[in-house]
């Protein structure tokens, strides 16, 4: 069955020697499953809109549907610390659902934990927030919804690097400050027609804001692991980067667009930003730990960075003391671009999919495996 848990060598050889290996023996059986879901709280919105499906009060719309067929459906907010809610269901739980914008850390030493443990659902894009080796390692599943935000999160990067080019928040401040100061937006702002705008990564993302940037009249460049086909290329109008530094040197605007992996975590240090063009503006809605941190801070400090905006911190959510928080020429928010309410109602489908799948032992669309039969999806190795 697709669920099944994969006791062989092959499996376990591919976790670090760091990594814990587990050897459990453990099939997807028939009967009731008890289900977790972590996602943030809503409080008074989750009213406001009957399609805010993924928020904890109303838990992706498929509470009614899974507790007709029997299942346990537990949903929580609270998944930090060894005393959390989350923690209390760790031994005997058979999947866990979590979301980018609320992630469950699912750390090797949980799934140890986790003795009933089958599959791993993200209700999104992006499963950096679970060990990957040390569920591939146990034998255990790990899927997302591949492609239910791509088009949330590239239209929310667009609107940022405009946000930033245009210097728009010092405006809208002084709007609700009763100020009006033109001299004091108007000295570093700027048209995008022209500029150099460069992608780190062109997956389903990168490649759709570079579609979206074409109008613009950019000149446009992508680093990824893999080349566009040289049509697709002619019609977005893009130029492949095989050096990543090259590339980032020639740049006016970065815009993140790689997943987090053991390779990418940390990427952008103070000798990497060092690298780029004084004055850049970098646009980060894919994963805050692929960032220093400081070095991002004492950059826009210096100004080297003249702008920085993004949804995505380590961790989430951020703490109040977080310093992207307090660094200047900022436009942070929470993570929100890929939970828009039509992104909600695609990934909500597409997680019931997958139950629905699980629970007849059929196999998801292959796109959506990041884990399957030991094996970690090529974009994660």
């Amino acid at each position: 069955m697709a669920m099944r848990r994969v006791a062989s060598t092959a499996a376990r050889a591919i976790a670090s020697p760091s990594s814990l290996v587990f050897t459990r023996e453990l099939q997807a059986s028939p009967g009731p499953k008890k289900i977790v879901g972590v996602f943030y709280k809503a409080n008074q919105y989750a009213e406001m809109n009957p399609n805010f499906l993924g928020c904890a009060e109303n838990a992706l719309g498929i509470r009614e549907w899974l507790e007709s067929k029997g299942h346990q459906y537990i949903v929580t907010p609270d998944k930090e610390g060894p005393d959390c809610e989350l923690e209390k269901h760790i031994p005997d739980l058979h999947v866990l659902i979590s979301t980018p914008f609320h992630p469950a850390y699912v750390t090797a030493e949980r799934i140890k934990k986790a003795k009933n443990l089958q599959l791993l659902l993200t209700a999104g894009i992006g499963s950096d927030h679970v060990d990957l080796k040390a569920a591939a390692a146990a034998g255990l599943t790990v899927a997302e919804v591949t492609g239910s935000n791509t088009v949330s999160v590239a239209e929310d990067e667009l609107m940022r690097i405009l946000i930033l080019v245009r210097n728009f928040l010092p405006g809208h401040h002084q709007v609700i400050n009763g100020e009006w100061n033109v001299a004091a937006i108007a000295h570093r702002a700027y048209d995008l027609e022209g500029k150099t705008v460069g992608t780190v990564g062109a997956g389903r993302i990168g490649r759709l804001l570079l579609q979206r940037l074409k109008p613009f009249n950019c000149n446009l460049l992508y680093h990824d692991r893999l080349k566009m086909d040289s049509e697709l290329e002619n019609q977005i109008g893009a130029k492949f980067e095989e050096d990543l530094d090259k590339m980032l040197s020639k740049c006016d605007i970065v815009v993140i667009n790689t997943p987090l992996t053991e390779k990418t975590k940390g990427m952008f240090d103070k000798e990497r930003i060092a690298k780029l063009k004084k004055g850049v503006l970098i646009v980060n809605n894919a994963r805050g730990a692929i960032m220093d941190t400081q070095a991002v801070v004492d950059a826009c400090n210096s100004g080297h960075i003249a702008g920085y905006s993004g949804d995505v911190w380590y961790p989430q959510p951020a703490p109040k003391d977080h310093p992207w928080r307090y660094m200047p020429n900022q436009a942070m928010t929470p993570h929100i671009s890929g939970t828009t309410i039509d992104a909600q109602l695609r990934y909500a489908a597409g997680t019931k999919d997958m139950l629905d799948r699980y629970f007849k032992g059929e196999d998801f669309p292959a796109e959506n495996y990041i884990v399957k039969d030991g094996e970690l999806a090529p974009q994660y190795r």
